[in-house]
Order: structure tokens, then sequence, then C-alpha cells
């Protein structure tokens, strides 16, 4: 079809502060994952499907298919709706230690 574009697993965005390979963004309610390193205002190929392994607020426990959102703020997820946009759902059951860190979650894309 001759207004295809492309698939839109990918996209590039320009940073809306700066951000690691790995590190998640949220540019007005797009939300996705750094697939490259980039200062604030340069573009970076972000990642908006798939499962990813993001940092997670500390002492907060998740249930595997937990609604998971972006605290912009604090630049983690969490499962607090307040304030934050909902990215994902997590796939992976994490404990509510101070050092669990890192939650798995599928991403959304949708708004």
């Amino acid at each position: 079809m001759k207004n295809y574009v492309q698939p839109g697993n990918t996209i590039t965005l320009t940073a809306p502060y700066a951000v690691a390979s790995g590190d998640g963004l949220l540019v007005g309610s797009i939300f996705g994952i750094a697939a490259g390193d980039a200062a604030l205002g340069e573009s970076v190929e972000t990642a908006l499907v798939g499962v990813f392994d993001i940092t997670k607020v500390g002492s907060q426990a998740w249930t595997v298919g937990a609604r998971v959102y972006w605290d912009d703020t604090n630049k983690h997820c969490t499962t607090v709706a307040t304030d934050n946009t909902l990215i994902g759902v997590a796939t992976e059951a994490v404990a509510s230690g101070a050092g669990d860190t890192i939650g798995r979650v599928r991403l959304n894309a949708t708004f």
C-alpha cells in the first residue's frame, strides 16, 4: 500500500533528557526504551514494543500482570498510577526488597 511507512516497533525520537542505551524515556504520550545513548535534544532510536528489564522503585513488590507506570520525575517504573504514565505490565514477580530495583515489563505501546 502506498501510505505504509514502517512497522512502528521502533521510532526515532528527540531525547527529552540525556539517556543511555536501555533507559526509558517519555516524549509526550510516547514511552520507549532508548536503543543508544543520546544527550538532551539529540535523536535516539527508541523501542516501543517488547519485553525489557527496566529500573523500578525499590521496596515495591510486583506481581505478574500488574500494571506498570513510568515515573518521569524519578525516571523509573512503579505500580503507582497517580501522576505517572501507563507503559505496560509486569511479566515476572519482583520482591519488595530495597535492592530489588529491576522489573521485567512488556511494553503495551498503546495510548
